[in-house]
């Protein structure tokens, strides 16, 4: 997995749970729910780098 796609995943999931929490905290549904979809967007670019990364192996 390239070193810069890897901290781009991992950094839209660490956004994204902050923002699940702080929006469960202050009880805001929408900021929960794209704190939902941007640590899935992370999830997803790690998962497409991972699956290139085993088919070059």
């Amino acid at each position: 997995m390239s070193a810069d796609e890897k901290t781009q995943a991992k950094t839209e999931q660490a956004k994204g749970k902050v923002k699940k929490a702080a929006g469960r905290a202050v009880g805001n549904e929408r900021l929960t729910a794209e704190g939902r979809v941007e640590e899935a967007k992370g999830d997803a670019r790690q998962a497409k780098e991972k699956a290139k990364d085993a088919l070059t192996d």
